[in-house]
């Protein structure tokens, strides 16, 4: 939700905007005026609402850093922090947290079978509540863990309330290679789920698809530019859902980090001795994992190495010649863009602000509160409204979130198994296959495959052809040589891929918008 109100006794406007900023919600305050919007467009409307470039913002979004809640890519356009609020009064604006998840709770029950019951009885409620609609629901189903749980659980709730069937969405590629299709291929998964009947299914062929897709509309809807490489695949979700009349999407963002792969559970192990322990589990998450990463891999990389002090993990970086961080590294930045705007600095600022956590459950809150998510989820809201469907997310249910922070670590991983409590809570609801499944599909060979084969053109164009666009904001030879090797090996190129696709989208944006700095 966003909202806001006008209490006239008071003289006071109360804004608002949900936990996890699925919702957006902008303002411009400026000398005698609070404008407020779900969109920037409207602020813009305004005439008092200037239109000026933010270039710290810019520097942000190339270096893929997204702490500062506020910022927007318009100098003087704010949005309001998930799970914040703002009162605005003639005397002034004062903006606060109203919620946060507690990282100090604790959950202890007396069994396996207690906890996976908890966890059922929550999750549970978290997809029955976000199935209130006067339409048809639907729900993304790719065959993983997630979205599985999700569309089993609707399907259940829906059969008890004797409410019709659930529409699920699936992306397929079936035109994909070989060796591509082998990575993202989940339809056995997809099948195995459907087959319990319950559903009505649709599928969206996402390999003839085009990552950029309508560029202009996109931007249009957004305001903004983004670096989603899955959206225009979502975008085709939501097209399809209302072409089948529903109005509701659940989605099963992010299950991975509310549950918690449990992995911090191996680092709690070292931090308190039970070496024994660590041991086996470090043998049984390679065994899971056919043992493409060896038992002493995992011990040190999951279990000790999150142990070692940051200044530590720098210096070892720079003996070794990688104390710059990533962002620098890369080089798509423009030397001297990042001077004047002092771009480092600011990041280094930005990134001092989250607090460090060396105990289990601190690190899974940090996962929790990462400021990505409500850049991720506010975006594809505003990509769903083009279509008049509106994206739920149970596994971001607040009572649900706090659940499983609070759990104990063994509940997280267990055996060598992630999501143990989850899988647990699934026997009987889904399909074998599915809940004991040890990976997920990766999507980025069809990404990097159709950016080339649709997009040529715009690739081109932003890079070979008008380049100007995009000088003195990023390092265009640097580009250039990146592009130059995409061109010659597509599916060995992923960061190149996704630079390029950032810089396409940025150009298009400047084009359009035309802002002064």
């Amino acid at each position: 939700f966003a909202f806001a109100l006008w209490d006239a006794r008071e003289q006071t406007l109360f804004c608002a905007r949900d936990p996890m900023g699925t919702r957006s919600l902008y303002y411009y305050h400026g000398p005698g005026l609070f404008a407020f919007a779900s969109e920037i467009k409207a602020l813009l409307c305004v005439p008092e609402v200037p239109r000026r470039l933010n270039e710290l913002r810019i520097g942000e979004c190339l270096a893929k850093v997204f702490e500062d809640q506020t910022a927007t890519f318009y100098r003087d356009v704010y949005r309001v922090p998930a799970g914040h609020l703002l009162q605005v009064r003639p005397q002034g604006m004062r903006r606060q947290s109203y919620w946060s998840l507690d990282p100090g709770r604790e959950v202890r029950l007396p069994t396996d079978e207690a906890y996976a019951e908890a966890f059922r009885e929550v999750f549970t409620e978290a997809v029955r509540c976000r199935l209130r609609s006067a339409y048809p629901v639907a729900s993304a189903l790719s065959g993983g863990l997630d979205s599985s749980s999700i569309a089993c659980t609707a399907r259940h709730v829906l059969a008890g309330e004797e409410r019709g069937t659930l529409h699920t969405l699936s992306a397929i590629f079936p035109d994909l290679p070989g060796p591509s299709l082998e990575q993202i291929d989940e339809r056995p998964y997809i099948e195995a789920v459907l087959a319990a009947g319950g559903f009505e299914p649709h599928f969206v062929r996402a390999d003839r698809l085009s990552p950029l897709a309508e560029l202009d509309r996109v931007l249009w809807h957004l305001d903004e530019p983004h670096v989603a490489p899955n959206l225009y695949i979502h975008r085709a979700l939501y097209a399809t859902a209302r072409q089948h009349g529903a109005r509701v999407f659940l989605d099963g963002i992010d299950g991975d980090t509310t549950v918690s792969h449990g992995l911090a559970y191996l680092s709690e192990l070292a931090r308190t001795g039970r070496w024994r322990t660590l041991a086996a589990e470090a043998r049984a998450v390679s065994a899971r994992y056919d043992a493409t990463i060896a038992p002493r891999s995992v011990a040190w990389q999951f279990g000790l190495r999150p142990l070692v002090p940051e200044p530590a993990v720098q210096a070892w970086r720079a003996l070794r010649g990688r104390g710059k961080p990533d962002w620098v590294s890369r080089g798509f930045i423009d030397p001297e863009f990042a001077r004047r705007i002092r771009l480092e600095e600011h990041l280094r600022a930005l990134l001092g602000r989250r607090p460090r956590r060396r105990t289990a459950r601190g690190r899974h809150w940090l996962s929790l509160t990462a400021p990505l998510y409500p850049y991720v989820l506010g975006m594809a809201d505003q990509m769903a409204q083009a279509f008049s469907v509106e994206p739920r997310y149970p596994f971001f249910d607040r009572r649900l979130m706090a659940f499983c922070l609070a759990l104990p670590a063994d509940q997280k991983m267990q055996g060598g198994w992630d999501r143990i409590i989850m899988r647990r809570a699934m026997d009987g609801r889904l399909p074998p296959e599915v809940q004991w499944r040890p990976g997920k599909a990766n999507l980025s060979p069809n990404f990097r495959r159709r950016l080339l084969d649709a997009d040529r053109q715009l690739l081109d164009e932003a890079i070979l052809e008008q380049p100007h666009v995009l000088k003195g904001y990023m390092d265009v030879p640097a580009l250039q040589a990146a592009y130059r090797r995409y061109l010659q090996r597509p599916m060995k190129s992923g960061p190149d891929a996704m630079a390029i696709m950032g810089a396409v989208v940025l150009a298009r944006w400047l084009r359009t918008t035309r802002l002064s700095a």
